[in-house]
């Protein structure tokens, strides 16, 4: 029987070394530290979290593009770490990424007909004489005309050159797409057209998804479940309607809150005087980092909902009525 769940992340952890002086100890930044979940089958999983709490790293581990520090991935069952050549050229066929800047991911040299068509040589998906209909046809999925093939990416937008770079993941009909940051790069107004093809192909195609993002309403309207990351650890996990209709953990409270005021730059430039007469300001400021990591709960120094035991524990991530949830308050 096929199990439901198609790659499972089991207490990863990457860190990084850092220079010191000499006589001084050695020093890491824990870009990851001790992140599970499961992605299951026709499902997209959103992982959300402020920049450098360790979404991009864990996406890099679960393409093989980093290696973990400790802990495992599964795909289908099968520990990736001990995949031999033939294995990692069928586990690059099955699982693909979408990156955030659509120009520095596509080879500027390279037309798009001898871009798409490249992984479908490299894997033998097609005979010679049908690579460019099968071009085309990858072309139209993503809104695309025949006229593009024998364009360079810079005679594109950046729209379009992210709809390419979908049809590339889409050339080897993989089973799961990792799209990190895909809409950041866009305009507001080509984000939704993005967002709506990454959906039409997910309903067509049965593929499942990990979505990474700090754009929560995008990530309310696509995702499945979510995750929520903080300093390279996942403090809340539940089904998306439910995170959002009810969050435990006073970090996703305070995402959620704060997302309307993100969009617009002066909120962020307001002055230091009326940011200090509000009573949850340092929320927002006092943001340690991942080579000094507080005692105890690593949300502490900024949580209004603090006591006793956060600054000393670190909480352990609870099944809370289904949903997983790291704060001493449950």
């Amino acid at each position: 029987m096929m199990s439901d769940e198609l790659l499972i992340v089991d207490s990863i952890k990457k860190y990084f070394p850092l220079r010191t002086g000499l006589g001084q100890p050695k020093q890491w930044l824990k870009a990851v530290d001790g992140v599970s979940f499961a992605v299951k089958r026709n499902k997209v999983f959103a992982i959300v979290g402020e920049s450098g709490c360790g979404k991009s790293t864990v996406a890099r581990m679960i393409l093989k593009l980093l290696t973990p520090t400790d802990g495992n991935i599964y795909f289908k069952g099968h520990n990736t770490s001990g995949f031999d050549r033939h294995a990692i050229k069928e586990f690059r066929q099955s699982v693909q990424i979408v990156f955030q800047d659509p120009f520095a991911s596509l080879n500027p040299r390279m037309r798009v007909i001898d871009t798409l068509s490249e992984p479908i040589k490299i894997h033998k998906l097609a005979p010679k004489n049908e690579i460019k209909n099968k071009v085309v046809h990858l072309l139209k999925m993503v809104g695309l005309t025949e006229d593009a093939l024998n364009r360079y990416p810079h005679e594109f937008s950046g729209g379009q050159r992210q709809r390419i770079c979908i049809a590339r993941a889409l050339t080897v009909s993989p089973e799961l797409i990792v799209a990190d940051e895909p809409l950041s790069a866009l305009d507001v107004s080509i984000q939704a057209q993005i967002l709506n093809l990454l959906q039409d192909i997910k309903r067509e195609s049965a593929i499942s998804m990990i979505f990474i993002s700090h754009d929560l309403k995008v990530v309310h309207y696509i995702s499945d479940e979510v995750a929520v990351m903080y300093m390279g650890k996942i403090v809340e996990m539940a089904d998306t309607e439910d995170l959002f209709t009810s969050p435990k953990h006073p970090y996703t409270k305070l995402l959620l809150s704060s997302a309307p005021k993100i969009r617009v730059k002066e909120a962020r430039v307001a002055s230091q005087e009326s940011k200090l007469k509000k009573p949850n300001s340092k929320l927002m400021t006092d943001v340690p980092t991942p080579v000094n990591i507080p005692l105890g709960c690593s949300f502490h120094p900024r949580c209004p909902e603090k006591f006793d035991p956060c600054d000393s524990s670190t909480p352990e991530l609870k099944n809370l009525n289904g949903r997983l949830v790291a704060c001493h308050r449950y």
